[in-house]
């Protein structure tokens, strides 16, 4: 999927040339060497985001003007440029002149990593962000009434902030949040729905107990998002904030009907955050063109040894895996992933070990 990839000043990588098998590879080191940020290269080159931050400036390696990265993801050969110019896109020589192109015939993506907790124990915003990302992968009409919708709330927020309410533009921008946010929550709904019984049956398989798990989208408005609206500009124009749509929606996720961040034990809401990425994964398998590539960011380690092994096994064997580790003392010598080919980085440099 990923044969090569290529750093210019991102992060702490002055440069980088790294080959890659059509299986993956796995990266050791000590923290704070660059492991995480060999995946969210990877995560940027395919998505043009990153789960670590959502102002890709700010990936340029410090004293750096901008930074590169170039790789050749399903054969198309991808490369991202931040200058002081802005943000330049090319897809096999040829300039793309949006985000949105650039994303049109792009790849799909799954990051697994120990902030995944905030899933389960985290605000509306972390659950939010994980059927975004998961919406904007399948359906490209997702993202772009995503953005749509943000720009308008964000215009909508600066209205209301203003002494004297200027309702004909409140208005105007209303009609296209409701245009929009009618959509995302329509297309979240159904991501809900779809994504339920697979992450039930991702908890089974990871814990090996008949732990149930159920997912339902929780909307922040009523059947009708004008009317809700409406119902709330006395609310809104008194806290100065937009309080209805989607950006208050959120996802329940509960175990045994209980609410999973209450009522889950410290190892269920691990299995948990684990079963959701999972479905994550079979979902795009299920709906999208191409099997994702899996980015797993450290979490090997925080594992017992019959969670770590049922999430490999889970793992699509077609699939290209990147992993990051501290240590390889969990690895065991039959495991599906032992024979992916292993790096050391240390100091911004990644070397073939052994």
């Amino acid at each position: 999927m990923l044969q090569n990839l290529r750093l210019l000043d991102f992060r702490c990588f002055s440069s980088l040339a790294l080959d890659t098998s059509p299986a993956g590879a796995i990266f050791t080191g000590q923290n704070a060497q660059g492991k995480t940020s060999l995946l969210e290269a990877i995560c940027t080159l395919i998505r043009l985001q990153s789960p670590r931050t959502n102002r890709l400036n700010t990936l340029t390696k410090i004293s750096a003007q901008g930074f590169g990265i170039a790789g050749n993801p399903w054969g198309q050969e991808r490369k991202i440029q931040q200058t002081s110019k802005g943000l330049l896109l090319k897809v096999d020589g040829e300039p793309r002149h949006s985000r949105t192109e650039y994303l049109a015939d792009g790849g799909l993506v799954v990051w697994m990593g120990n902030e995944d907790l905030a899933l389960i124990r985290g605000p509306g915003e972390s659950r939010r962000n994980y059927l975004d990302f998961i919406g904007a992968q399948l359906d490209p009409k997702y993202r772009t009434a995503y953005t749509r919708y943000r720009r308008a709330l964000k215009a909508k927020n600066l209205l209301l902030k203003e002494p004297k309410l200027r309702l004909p533009e409140l208005l105007a921008y209303e009609d296209i949040l409701i245009e929009h946010g009618e959509y995302l929550s329509r297309a979240r709904q159904q991501l809900v729905a779809d994504l339920s019984p697979l992450a039930a049956a991702a908890q089974i398989n990871i814990s090996g107990k008949s732990e149930e798990i159920s997912l339902s989208y929780l909307p922040a408005s009523g059947p009708s998002m004008k009317e809700s609206i409406l119902q709330a500009r006395q609310r809104e124009t008194s806290t100065r904030q937009a309080v209805v749509g989607p950006h208050r929606d959120d996802l329940s996720i509960r175990i045994h009907g209980m609410p999973a961040s209450d009522y889950a034990s410290e190892g269920q809401q691990r299995t948990i955050a684990l079963a959701l990425k999972l479905a994550q994964g079979d979902l795009l398998q299920q709906r999208g063109t191409r099997t994702p590539i899996y980015l797993l960011d450290d979490i090997f380690g925080e594992l017992d040894p019959a969670r770590r092994n049922a999430l490999i096994h889970h793992l699509p064997a077609n699939a290209q895996k990147f992993i990051t580790t501290t240590h390889l003392g969990w690895m065991e010598s039959k495991s599906p992933i032992n024979p992916l080919p292993l790096f050391e980085v240390h100091n911004q440099k990644v070397l073939p070990l052994a």
